[in-house]
């Protein structure tokens, strides 16, 4: 049987999308969770923790929320939710709270804390960080891989992935623990970018893995603290941020909900 050109094409396509599909599944289960993610919240601790955390006046819209923990290598070690189900919060929040893990892992370091909420005037155009979003797109096999059925569950198919990604909005934090090692961080997504970010730090006072030894907040008991430094300017709608680390306010209640969180161990 003689097969037409564009059929030819199509099942190369295919077949090289399948084997790309298979070669990252093999990837992600050749990787040994357990020893890589050491000293990280279970499924079960993430999603306890999260749960309290979201039940907080929060200063957003009270809506049920993702959350993912990434260890140091970027490696995905648990997703978990708070609704009664997957479709209870926002789809896209499951990939964009992995996003948000990632960075703050990615950008921290065992001297210096920068949350994803920090970022977000530096890669405004003209900012230091400016193009930081292209960077570490994410990994799309990774990131809706398997089936849907188990996002957010133990066996979420992000887990033992390197998902990548790049989030410059409030909602990820670094993890450190009592030694003050930087063990990878989380990142929180499903409501206001600023509650996203007040969820995430009680959760992550919540696992008692908020070790932080220095950032860039104006806080010093709360160094990787969202800061709320931008004024309006001139022909630029998000504004100037007098420390260049500033981030929108969502609302009055988030801001004063920001400055009395629990400070840092």
């Amino acid at each position: 049987m003689k097969l037409s050109k564009n059929l030819i094409v199509t099942l190369v396509l295919v077949s090289g999308a399948a084997a790309m599909g298979y070669a990252q599944e093999a990837f992600s289960a050749n990787i040994d969770t357990t020893a890589a993610c050491a000293g990280l919240p279970s499924h079960n601790d993430l999603q306890a923790a999260l749960t309290w955390a979201r039940m907080q006046s929060n200063g957003g819209f009270n809506l049920d929320m993702w959350s993912t923990v990434v260890n140091r290598d970027g490696v995905v070690c648990a997703v978990a939710f708070t609704g009664a189900n997957r479709g209870s919060q926002w789809p896209g929040s499951r990939v964009i709270s992995a996003q948000k893990a990632n960075t703050a892992n990615a950008f921290s370091l065992p001297q210096l804390a920068l949350s994803t909420a920090d970022l977000y005037s530096a890669v405004q155009p003209g900012g230091s960080l400016y193009g930081l979003q292209a960077s570490n797109p994410v990994d799309t096999f990774v990131a809706y891989g398997g089936n849907p059925a188990d996002y957010g569950q133990v066996n979420d198919p992000m887990v033992g992935g390197r998902i990548g990604g790049v989030n410059v909005f409030g909602g990820g934090l670094a993890l450190y623990n009592k030694q003050g090692v930087l063990l990878g961080a989380i990142g929180v997504s499903g409501d206001s970018s600023c509650a996203d970010h007040n969820i995430a730090w009680r959760t992550r006072n919540r696992l008692k893995l908020d070790y932080v030894p220095a950032g860039v907040g104006p806080d010093s008991a709360r160094p990787d603290n969202i800061v709320y430094d931008i004024t309006p300017a001139n022909g630029l709608q998000i504004g100037v941020s007098a420390s260049g680390w500033g981030h929108p306010i969502c609302s009055a209640a988030a801001v004063t909900i920001s400055q009395t969180l629990p400070p840092v161990r």
